[in-house]
């Protein structure tokens, strides 16, 4: 099983540790790609107005810090992937927490999409960086859709011919959508909020769900094989799951929840 996340735009910048080796990276056919979108983002962020490379960035004009840190990032300290995402999805998650089987699993059966890395795995050492999905970097154009050209060889290769469990937010799910002889192995999840039979989309308490739901499977160890029966996994392991149709992009499945 390939479980699919997205990054965290909340990151912990490592105290130290070795800079940024793109060769010893999983994935390592996307090692020049890397290293063209590293260099794009370098360049971009090694001005003389720091404002205007962070307006290109989408960020506020005041985060000239932020700039001057991807101008570093090629000598930066890193630290494992999993211990520099820190947003509400990875709190959740907690693998820091794992032991055993279940830190196992997670080596093997995460991938997290990354603006700058195209793919990563959890044990994978980078460094604190701002780069998101939308941006349209000089030289490269836009970052989702350079690595939609550039990741179908890879999530192939790693799913084999188990299930893809896709919880990337819409903004990294354009980095790789499936073909069509993959897309019946695919499930998306949408977490909806339940209050007086009323349900909505909350984007906070989506991302915190998603880690917790991954957490529970990486500790149940049950790999389905199929979309039907990954819900009825779900479902074994407590969670309310209703099954949608099959669709080009996978069958989706919405958790519902009615405790936030």
């Amino acid at each position: 099983m390939l479980i699919l996340l997205p990054p965290s735009e909340g990151k912990t910048s490592p105290r130290r540790g070795k800079p940024l080796d793109l060769a010893s990276l999983s994935f390592p056919e996307l090692e020049q790609h890397r290293a063209e979108v590293l260099d794009a983002l370098v360049a971009l962020c090694t001005t003389d107005v720091p404002a205007d490379a962070a307006r290109v960035l989408g960020l506020g004009t005041t985060q000239t810090a932020d700039v001057a840190a991807n101008a570093r990032l090629p000598t930066a300290p890193t630290a494992r992937a999993d211990t520099v995402y820190s947003g509400v999805l990875y709190e959740a998650l907690g693998l820091g927490s794992l032991t055993g089987a279940a830190r196992r699993r997670a080596t093997s059966w995460l991938a997290v999409t990354s603006g700058l890395f195209g793919l990563l795995r959890p044990a994978d050492r980078v460094p604190a960086y701002r780069l998101s999905g939308d941006v349209s970097l000089p030289g490269t154009g836009t970052v989702s859709t350079y690595w939609s050209r550039r990741l179908d060889e890879s999530v192939r290769a790693v799913a084999g011919r188990g299930l893809v469990v896709d919880l990337r937010s819409s903004t990294y799910a354009s980095f790789w959508r499936p073909a069509p002889d993959l897309a019946r192995k695919v499930v998306t999840l949408r977490v909806l909020h339940e209050v007086d039979g009323t349900r909505k989309a909350v984007s906070h308490f989506n991302k915190a769900t998603k880690g917790r739901l991954v957490r529970a499977l990486l500790e149940d160890g049950t790999a389905p094989a199929t979309p039907a029966r990954f819900a009825a996994h779900l479902r074994a392991l407590g969670w309310t799951v209703e099954e949608g149709p099959a669709g080009r992009h996978g069958t989706q499945l919405d958790v519902v929840v009615s405790d936030l």
